[in-house]
């Protein structure tokens, strides 16, 4: 019986394997035979090579390290392909990544190369000139030697980046071993950073109280060393460092002293509407649009706002610190740097650009206005201004040094913890350049952001 059951079991194997004979042999012959073919060919990927990155003096940037790590940005693996992952190589990645090819050869069963049966050749990526300058980029990310902050240069009557620098900076090429850093070395500070700007934003005060005639080249308000509105008291630097005031000022002394007091009379006589649209129209509070990814709009804080995201009411002290840049104001070093650039271009609004034309408005504001801006901010860099560091400086320069308190102190009596800015054009005259340093929790910007502006100034006008 048993041999019965196993010559069955035989002859039943055997139709089995007659069957599937059939089908691969007559039934299946034309999709198998196509596979067979299939697999000696081989199609090869050819990929495009990567257009490259230059200075407006047609002097590589790819590959050039940390100075250019926040505005080059870095490659990546994308669906199959090298693609931008931040910064230009991001924005611009399609004119860069060009477009890959293929070879169709056939292989042996060792799966080597028989011969080349087609090519379609790749199309190299374009490559990209931009408007930096790569040997000021270099001076200033030395400058800002690793510290955490940013540093902006343009020029003033097109917008046109010349160095745009975030520190401490990265290598493009080890981007994951950043990824935990505690400084954020991946975080480009210089346009999504975002800071109360202190004393710079006076310079919008200023322009504000002018043009809605609130004052004039003649007029002359005192310092009184502080100011008290019920509990509160809201004094001049000069007082609460040594003490003393400065007596009568006019608008021009104001600036050049950056006096508290001052700028506190013009903010509580503009009221918060009309200082918070002006400070809008310079840009306060809306991206200025740069071909960057990650750039932040900051914050043009007004009642309204105050409302909506503190629940809070607005206050006479809320404008007086607003006017001289504390409170909720917060601004990139970027539209720190618009801003500064808006006055010494004589009111011809750009904005900045990396790659492509300047895009350019001319704002409302009258010639005698800008005269004096200018004027109290020439004064901020000459003997007695709040500048020393441009004291001895052979070409004029017409700046604004800022000190921005941040958080609270660790506990009472402490100071304040500040950061340290700088903003500034040279030749006052005639500027061809904009610079705007900004040093996280640095200290006052007097001696710690202008002297870093100053050697970026010595820099640029050693190669002029």
């Amino acid at each position: 019986m048993r041999w019965l059951i196993f010559d069955w079991l035989v002859t039943l194997s055997l139709f089995g394997l007659l069957a599937r004979l059939i089908g691969v042999g007559l039934i299946n012959h034309d999709y198998y035979q196509t596979l067979a073919r299939e697999n000696r060919v081989k199609v090869i990927k050819l990929p495009a090579e990567r257009g490259k990155i230059y200075d407006r003096f047609n002097q590589s940037l790819t590959g050039a390290g940390e100075a250019f790590g926040h505005v080059l940005g870095y490659v990546g693996e994308g669906n199959r392909e090298i693609i931008g992952k931040d910064g230009l190589e991001l924005v611009y990645d399609q004119l860069l990544r060009g477009k890959d090819g293929s070879l169709l050869v056939e292989t042996d069963a060792e799966g080597l190369v028989v011969r080349e049966i087609g090519r379609n050749d790749p199309q190299p990526g374009a490559d990209l000139t931009t408007t930096l300058d790569k040997g000021l980029q270099q001076k200033a990310f030395a400058l800002l030697a690793g510290r955490k902050g940013a540093l902006v240069a343009s020029e003033p009557q097109t917008g046109a980046i010349l160095a745009l620098v975030s520190s401490p900076g990265f290598k493009p090429d080890a981007v994951g071993q950043y990824l935990t850093d505690k400084n954020l070395p991946l975080f480009n500070r210089a346009i999504g950073g975002v800071y109360p700007p202190g004393s710079t934003f006076k310079i919008i005060t200023a322009v504000a109280a002018l043009e809605e005639k609130k004052i004039d080249q003649t007029t002359m308000i005192e310092d009184t060393g502080e100011i008290q509105i019920g509990p509160y008291r809201y004094s001049n630097w000069y007082f609460s460092q040594y003490g003393r005031t400065e007596g009568w000022l006019n608008l021009v002394g104001a600036i050049k002293r950056s006096n508290d007091i001052f700028f506190y009379r013009l903010g509580e006589s503009l009221g918060i509407r009309a200082l918070s649209e002006w400070a809008k129209w310079f840009g306060v509070g809306n991206k200025t649009m740069i071909d960057l990814p990650g750039e932040a709009a900051g914050v043009m804080p007004d009642p309204d706002w105050k409302q909506m995201v503190k629940k809070e009411d607005w206050f006479l002290g809320d404008t007086l610190i607003s006017a001289i840049g504390q409170g909720d104001i917060l601004m990139t070093p970027l539209q720190v740097n618009q801003m500064a650039g808006l006055i010494a271009a004589q009111g011809n609004f750009c904005r900045p650009y990396l790659v492509g034309n300047k895009n350019c408005r001319q704002l409302d504001i009258s010639p005698s206005t800008l005269a004096l801006i200018i004027e109290g901010m020439s004064q901020v860099t000459q003997t007695g201004g709040t500048a020393f560091p441009f004291f001895d400086f052979p070409i004029p320069v017409a700046g604004k040094t800022g000190t921005a308190e941040f958080g609270l102190p660790a506990q009472a009596g402490d100071q304040a913890k500040t950061h340290a800015w700088f903003t500034g054009f040279a030749p006052a005259d005639n500027p061809n350049i904009v610079v705007t340093v900004l040093l996280e929790g640095a200290g006052e910007g007097s001696y710690q952001a202008a002297p870093v502006a100053k050697e970026l100034l010595i820099y640029w006008f050693s190669r002029q």
